[in-house]
């Protein structure tokens, strides 16, 4: 018998190309199968309808606690409109998505290289795969990336277009005032029955690290029915990890697949440029052209001063203020960028907290093991407090100062200032 021929790498290519797309697609959320690709190549209008409904899955947000929660998809002419309204809003190039039929019929190609646009300029599953992950632990989000950053320099004043309504104002700032008064009263509401639940279920967990069930692990217990439930969301987040893996194994083979689309596409047209003519007389000739394009420079920079002190004007004589508000701006960027540099270099970058953090409750006498202590993170939101009432404060005074100009610039008016909170 003969020794079987080894297959060659296009033979591999095109073996591996319906496993990258199968990966891919499981990996989106409600992603198509192969066959919709392979259509949307040769530009097939049955694979049109599927692809824009993947792509408003994909750019629209997803709910926090998965995809089963999400609701109802509108209508297919309100997701082209949206799906179009998203791309062009993050700078998509191609004019051609632009134009397809609102009904949603036509275009898969062109949809196929906006979705290889999406994945190439970020990390794209990485996102998705975060926000459709099963939580099982009571997490607080946390960032103190910015702890570092002042409070930077207030805007200039700027005279109101109309006529200010003071009471209307004062509503508004009272309104404010009891709903910021209300979320504070609820997050503290959490924080004692999330305590209580910790307190009462303390060793109860397999895991000694831990030592007590969080509020979904408690939840098994009053409903077991759910467990089943959690148990399949954990099943379909494994699979949709191991196929994100295959992905990365992968990807290469559906890029180079991605240049072949790319090539049946029709070229764009470019954008119209107003270059000088380029002689072809020689070397020589070269001169002229730097000539030409110093003269062009020359004529913009005319054109553009005037523009600007007319928009100095237009916006309220800011000038010398204007100078000095970028010129202070620019200091506090030098500022915070030395005070991150410093940081880096101490090792202090590291032990910024950041990103979704759980809650557990440890005896203050045990060892510190890993992630963030309550004192640390208490420390930081007070330190980030501290900074956040003296900016509040600077934005109170101002306030009032406006309110005062206002109310002094009517006859008869009674002014009583508000409180300090």
């Amino acid at each position: 018998m003969g020794r079987r021929r080894p297959r060659g790498p296009r033979g591999d290519t095109v073996g591996a190309l319906p496993e990258a797309i199968a990966a891919l697609s499981q990996t989106l959320p409600a992603g198509p199968s192969p066959e919709i690709f392979r259509r949307a190549k040769f530009d097939r209008p049955e694979a049109a309808p599927a692809l824009w409904q993947l792509l408003f899955r994909v750019l629209s947000p997803l709910p926090r606690d998965g995809a089963s929660a999400s609701p109802a998809s509108p209508a297919l002419e309100a997701q082209v409109h949206l799906v179009k309204s998203a791309l062009r809003s993050q700078g998509y190039p191609r004019r051609a998505l632009a134009q397809l039929p609102e009904d949603g019929s036509q275009g898969s190609r062109e949809l196929l290289l906006a979705l290889a646009w999406l994945l190439a300029r970020g990390p794209l599953l990485e996102q998705l795969l975060a926000q459709t992950r099963v939580r099982l632990g009571d997490e607080i989000p946390l960032c103190e990336c910015e702890a570092l950053a002042s409070a930077g320099p207030l805007p200039p004043r700027r005279e109101a277009d109309g006529p200010v309504d003071i009471r209307h104002l004062q509503w508004l700032m009272g309104k404010l005032r009891f709903q910021w008064r209300n979320l504070i009263t609820s997050q503290q509401e959490q924080c004692a029955l999330l305590g209580k639940i910790h307190s009462y279920t303390q060793g109860c967990h397999s895991d000694r690290s831990l030592g007590h069930l969080s509020v979904a692990e408690t939840e098994l217990f009053r409903d077991p029915e759910g467990g089943r439930q959690l148990l399949q969301r954990l099943e379909s987040e494994n699979a949709r990890l191991e196929a994100a893996l295959v992905w990365r194994r992968q990807e290469l083979v559906f890029w180079k697949w991605m240049d072949t689309v790319l090539g049946a596409c029709p070229l764009e047209a470019s954008q119209p440029t107003f270059l000088p003519r380029i002689p072809t007389g020689g070397a020589g000739e070269l001169e002229l052209v730097a000539q030409e394009l110093q003269a062009l420079h020359e004529e913009l920079r005319g054109a553009a001063e005037p523009r600007r002190a007319a928009w100095e004007a237009r916006v309220g004589g800011w000038g010398p203020e204007q100078t000095a508000v970028q010129r202070a701006s620019r200091e506090a960027v030098g500022r915070e960028l030395a005070a991150l540099q410093r940081a880096c270099e101490q090792g202090e970058a590291l032990a910024q907290p950041h990103g979704p953090c759980r809650l557990v409750k440890t005896d203050a006498r045990a060892s510190g093991g890993p992630g963030l202590r309550a004192a640390e993170l208490i420390g930081a939101l007070r330190s980030r407090e501290t900074r956040l009432e003296a900016v509040l404060g600077r934005l109170q005074t101002r306030c009032r100062q406006e309110l005062t100009r206002l109310a002094g610039a009517r006859p008869g008016l009674l002014w009583i200032l508000p409180p300090g909170r």
